[in-house]
């Protein structure tokens, strides 16, 4: 078996990789009768000549590939006929922006694996990179609070920036005495809440986070699903009925938002879920949010000042909840400050790729190259030789233009 690891063709551009180096070599080095190689690119964290160093070979042609690992989209006219892709399509919710490429892979016979559907037995992710978007979320958040106030100037990260230089920096600076919200108790949570930690940022329970109007300290609390909405019959929440009928709980986010400065939304949210907070809250006297990272980017969602999604070279910009329009960044301080960057792990490139590389390695490249059959990757495969699979049969009509 010959595996490739493609360059990244998707524009903003992505630095990842599926593997680092030594993860290319490593397996290499363990599996003799299969060949990892990388074709060549100028974008990636990790160079070519990383990879050469490595003693890893660096190819232009992936034709002779069997199978082929990105990380975001690949662009249509690279899709090679008959191949085997796995990287994030964002196609099986249906995403219409991405219809054309699920017609390519059925025009072109392909078969495609997803990372976001590479689950265990219980439907747990066993790859992902939420936990960096959290630490992320932290970083661009405070940095934008200090571009909004200009009490700080942080860095924006480069290519070469890692979770250490970003806790040291954080660490080097003043950090403001202000009340921070963090949503949420999966991974993108937990992310965040490590990186306040480093930095030696105050944790609050709800009753004191509610009753303290003003800190001398960095200061956070964090709410999952349980704080921020109710039942709206007054039932006592549940967090299986919540995810079964979201429909049925409306928001509580009002008492967090009269007392929170900043927030980074880590939650989880579906289209039938209550608006955490709608145009009409945004609007009111006693809403004292003005910095807002939403790391999970759910586009006029939970959260209405979240008009779109936002890029690593331009992070911010601002909502006027008067308006209910886009200004400029840091234009007003009426305004509310967005971060809405839905790639956050892209900045911290070295260390994503190495952490899901490690990953990768345990529940997708092992078993391929030992030639066994793997239910995490049966799960996760869209499509089959351009034909959906029946987990994904649902995607027909959508493939269709129906």
């Amino acid at each position: 078996m010959k595996i490739g690891i493609i360059k990244e063709t998707k524009t903003p551009v992505d630095n990842r990789v599926a593997l680092a180096p030594q993860q290319v070599a490593a397996l290499n080095a363990k599996y003799p009768h299969h060949e990892i190689v990388v074709q060549r690119s100028s974008i990636r964290a990790f160079d070519d000549e990383a990879y050469l160093k490595a003693g890893v070979k660096l190819v232009d042609d992936m034709n002779d590939c069997d199978v082929l690992f990105g990380i975001k989209e690949a662009k249509a006219e690279t899709l090679i006929p008959g191949k085997h892709y796995i990287f994030f399509g964002h196609i099986a919710k249906m995403q219409a922006y991405n219809r054309p490429l699920l017609q390519t892979f059925i025009e072109k016979k392909i078969t495609f694996s997803d990372y976001e559907y590479l689950v265990d037995d219980e439907g747990k992710r066993v790859c992902a990179f939420g936990w960096w978007a959290g630490v992320v979320g932290v970083y661009y958040t405070l940095r934008g609070y200090g571009l909004r106030t200009g009490e700080f100037n942080l860095p924006k990260p480069d290519l070469k920036f890692t979770l250490e230089q970003l806790i040291s920096t954080l660490k080097s600076i003043k950090l403001p005495a202000i009340k921070l919200l963090v949503t949420g108790g999966g991974r993108v949570s937990q992310g965040a809440q490590h990186v306040l930690n480093s930095i030696g940022a105050t944790l609050l329970d709800d009753e004191t986070y509610m009753k303290t109007e003003t800190v001398d300290t960095l200061t956070y609390a964090v709410a999952d699903a349980d704080r921020l909405v109710k039942r709206a019959d007054g039932s006592e929440f549940s967090f299986p009925h919540f995810m079964a009928h979201p429909e049925e709980y409306v928001s509580d986010f009002m008492r967090w938002a009269t007392t929170t400065d900043a927030l980074i939304c880590g939650h989880f949210w579906g289209p039938k879920a209550p608006v955490y907070l709608t145009a009409d809250d945004l609007k009111r006297g006693d809403m004292r949010i003005k910095m807002i990272g939403d790391v999970t980017c759910d586009i006029m969602g939970s959260i209405k000042s979240t008009l779109r999604s936002s890029t690593h070279d331009a992070p911010y910009y601002d909502y006027n909840p008067a308006t209910c329009a886009e200004e400029p960044c840091f234009s007003s301080p009426a305004n509310i400050t967005v971060m809405a960057v839905d790639t956050c792990p892209n900045a911290l490139p070295m260390d994503t790729s190495a952490y899901f590389g490690e990953m990768l390695t345990q529940h997708v490249f092992e078993p391929l190259m030992q030639g066994t059959t793997s239910d995490v990757m049966k799960r996760s495969t869209i499509l089959k030789d351009g034909k959906l699979t029946e987990r994904f049969a649902y995607l027909q009509d959508f493939a269709d233009g129906k």
